[in-house]
């Protein structure tokens, strides 16, 4: 927590992902939906139409299709991360379209809480040379100033 009373943290990559290659944090997809319910239409939907062009631009990700039976709760697309986290998201009532929108955006997202950067760079190993800028290493003759001469 910061004085403004929101958490914040410096900008770092998830375990440096992209320093070797990229790793998708987004593990499992779960549809969980009832297959008679009527706010379910655009989960059955999805999985006719959508989810296998969805598991083809997205082979790193395991998308389960879970149909649960009797009309039980309403349908939930449920993000597992590597890091843990858990995240269900309710598709009551969408259609396919939005459904496939809000899948990508789970699968491109990391799984961390998005909070506050308080900087957009931070180093564990600070200099203690201070910042470089153009004029570090040039003769102070060039960089300190006299009085200026008025021509006569």
């Amino acid at each position: 927590m910061t004085g403004r009373g929101s958490p914040s943290r410096f900008l770092t990559a998830v375990l440096h992902n992209g320093v070797g290659r990229y790793v998708r944090q987004l593990q499992r997809l779960q549809l969980l939906f009832s297959p008679t319910a009527a706010d379910a239409r655009g989960a059955r939907q999805f999985v006719e139409e959508a989810a296998q062009d969805f598991a083809r631009q997205h082979p790193d990700v395991v998308l389960y299709v879970s149909p649960r039976s009797g009309p039980g709760p309403a349908p939930v697309l449920r993000a597992e991360y590597l890091n843990g986290t858990v995240r269900d998201e309710l598709i009551a009532s969408k259609t396919s379209e939005e459904i496939v929108q809000l899948a990508t955006k789970l699968a491109n997202q990391s799984g961390l809480d998005i909070i506050r950067i308080r900087k957009p760079f931070h180093t564990d190993y600070p200099s203690v040379q201070g910042q470089w800028h153009p004029l570090t290493n040039k003769p102070s003759i060039l960089t300190v100033q006299g009085p200026r001469l008025q021509p006569q």
